[in-house]
């Protein structure tokens, strides 16, 4: 699969959203799509089956992508609950959420114990604390450094949850796959948009990615117009 750089994808994202494309609708709407897909499969992931969804979310709009993602699975009858991890959330998404029935988690002072506490009840975690918008590989900053870290920890535990990555996982460069450091969560299943991001194939990145799932969100005739950074 070819792999395009995060400037790449957002110059062919820029004409829809200009014209008010619901570019994030489509991507949720994907992103939901094979979180349900994956819930209904046990073969797929561990779990109980109740259909348990955590969501880490983040101040961008891959934050806003996994809420209204929520909503959605929300609306299906998942229990969807919500840990923010960043300094704002997406007011919008997050209001769907909540009025289809997701529980936004309060952490008591403590993230990161409320992170664990809540993997160990979910079937899957989406990882949202991240997306394109950050050039470079990012190291995470608190409270989403020690909300990963619990999480990291519950692998050596042999109690991993399983992870979907919004887009990308959290803090690698999207387009060389690197990392700062190894506070990143290793993601069993990477729903990303548009076109696939270059640092999902070659780097750390291509090793925490688990596998590619694409969500076509109509700007796949603008990428064809543009030179991948990596061809098959």
């Amino acid at each position: 699969m070819d792999g395009y750089g995060g400037d790449q994808i957002r110059a062919a994202e820029r004409p829809h959203l200009d014209a008010g494309e619901p570019l994030m609708q489509r991507a949720a709407a994907g992103l939901a799509e094979h979180v349900g897909r994956l819930l209904d499969d046990p073969a797929e992931r561990p779990g109980d089956g109740r259909g348990s969804v955590l969501l880490l979310v983040g101040s961008g709009d891959n934050g806003g992508d996994a809420l209204f993602a929520g909503a959605g699975l929300a609306s299906d009858g998942r229990h969807v609950e919500i840990l923010r991890v960043g300094s704002r959330i997406h007011e919008a998404g997050l209001r769907a959420a909540l009025d289809a029935g997701a529980v936004l988690l309060s952490d008591g002072g403590d993230p990161a114990a409320t992170a664990s506490d809540a993997a160990l009840r979910a079937d899957l975690v989406l990882d949202a604390i991240l997306g394109i918008g950050v050039r470079g590989a990012s190291a995470l900053r608190s409270p989403a450094r020690e909300v990963v870290q619990a999480i990291r920890e519950l692998a050596r535990d042999q109690r991993a949850p399983f992870v979907v990555a919004v887009d990308v996982p959290s803090g690698i460069d999207v387009d060389t796959g690197a990392i700062a450091d190894d506070h990143v969560l290793q993601a069993d299943v990477t729903v990303t948009f548009g076109g696939v991001k270059a640092g999902l194939l070659r780097g750390p990145g291509a090793t925490l990615a688990g596998r590619i799932e694409l969500v076509d969100v109509g700007i796949g005739e603008d990428l064809a117009r543009a030179e991948p950074l990596i061809r098959p």
